[in-house]
């Protein structure tokens, strides 16, 4: 879906379900009462029974500590201040992060002429398009997507993973790390730190890339099996596999970042749930959310829309149905037991 198919999804269930949105509306305190809670909004104040957070999960940039040792005169940002390449000085680029956004974004500055430096860490490699079907159809129709948060061995790493190198265009192409060599972006290590003006970059770049093809490897062999075994086979393309990701001859472990040669550095390091607003002791000390498949702890909070919340499809807008449904079921127990005084 384009971005005004997506608008207009989303404001036809508004209108077809009647609920009261109230548009252009913060909330700025949600506060525990007696009864449930206090929200106040930059539109006046609502109290509730039960309340259910699906404020997201990126509000905020995450940025390392070591932005601080960066050199005054490299310009610094985060891809939520970030809007075109015209944007930024002339000159080299160091982007740090390559999960999905950090290789768009290296995708995109690096066709504007400017040279990329890209530091990779640990990142998810997928093809945009396996078997003549996306990539996505697969994680869906094979189940992938419907594991619940019950059955993942380690749900905090699981729920910390990076997001898929992905991109969405017209032409459904693939963007990994083998394209924008190819296409000139300089691929070093993870930037481990910043001493004395210079970028210290980690050696492990090798390992990196094995382990991302090791499972974007076994992940295609989930999805060959479960073709085998509903006998989906005879009506899509073969099974196919796909170059390891090639690490360059040599990859430099130090850059001097007061040489003039990087003018911009843009942090694809992630990001954090913003919950400055909510006054309930809920949230842990990195700043999430501590819950059970939603159920947050604290009597009637709720929340819906975090990664794996309860299946690993749950930051979907098609995954929000089943969420909602099982939550749903969890609020009215509870408002069914606090009217009955048990």
């Amino acid at each position: 879906m384009s971005m005004p198919e997506v608008v207009h999804f989303v404001s036809a269930y508004a209108r077809i379900s009647s609920a009261p949105v109230r548009t252009s509306t913060a909330v700025t305190s949600v506060t525990r009462t007696d009864d449930g809670y206090h929200v106040v909004t930059d539109g006046g104040e609502l109290q509730c029974r039960t309340l259910v957070l699906a404020s997201g999960a990126c509000n905020l940039a995450s940025v390392p500590a070591v932005r601080a040792a960066v050199p005054p005169a490299v310009v610094s940002i985060t891809p939520l201040e970030y809007r075109n390449p015209g944007q930024l000085p002339s000159g080299g680029v160091l982007i740090v992060g390559a999960s999905a956004t950090g290789a768009q974004l290296a995708d995109e500055v690096q066709r504007s002429g400017r040279q990329v430096t890209l530091a990779v860490g640990e990142h998810v490699r997928l093809p945009r398009v396996y078997r003549g079907r996306d990539v996505l159809w697969w994680m869906d129709a094979s189940g992938v997507w419907n594991q619940r948060y019950d059955e993942i061995d380690d749900i905090t790493r699981a729920r910390r993973l990076p997001s898929p190198q992905l991109v969405g265009t017209p032409q459904r192409a693939t963007l990994d790390l083998n394209t924008l060599a190819a296409a000139g972006v300089e691929i070093v290590g993870r930037l481990a730190a910043i001493r004395d003006g210079r970028a210290l970059f980690s050696g492990g770049l090798r390992n990196q890339f094995a382990l991302a093809d090791l499972k974007m490897e076994r992940l295609l062999d989930t999805f060959d099996e479960w073709a085998r075994d509903t006998e989906v086979d005879d009506g899509i393309a073969p099974p196919e596999r796909f170059p390891p990701t090639q690490a360059p001859a040599t990859s430099r472990l130090t850059l001097d970042l007061r040489s003039g040669e990087i003018q911009t550095i843009v942090w694809a390091t992630g990001f954090r749930p913003d919950y400055s607003w909510l006054h309930v002791p809920v949230v842990d000390a990195k700043g999430h959310l501590r819950h059970d498949g939603g159920v947050v702890e604290a009597p009637g909070l709720y929340a819906i829309g975090l990664p794996v919340l309860r299946r690993r499809k749950s930051t979907f807008i098609h995954g929000a149905e089943d969420d909602a449904r099982d939550l749903t079921v969890h609020i009215a127990g509870y408002l069914g037991a606090a009217s009955r005084g048990t």
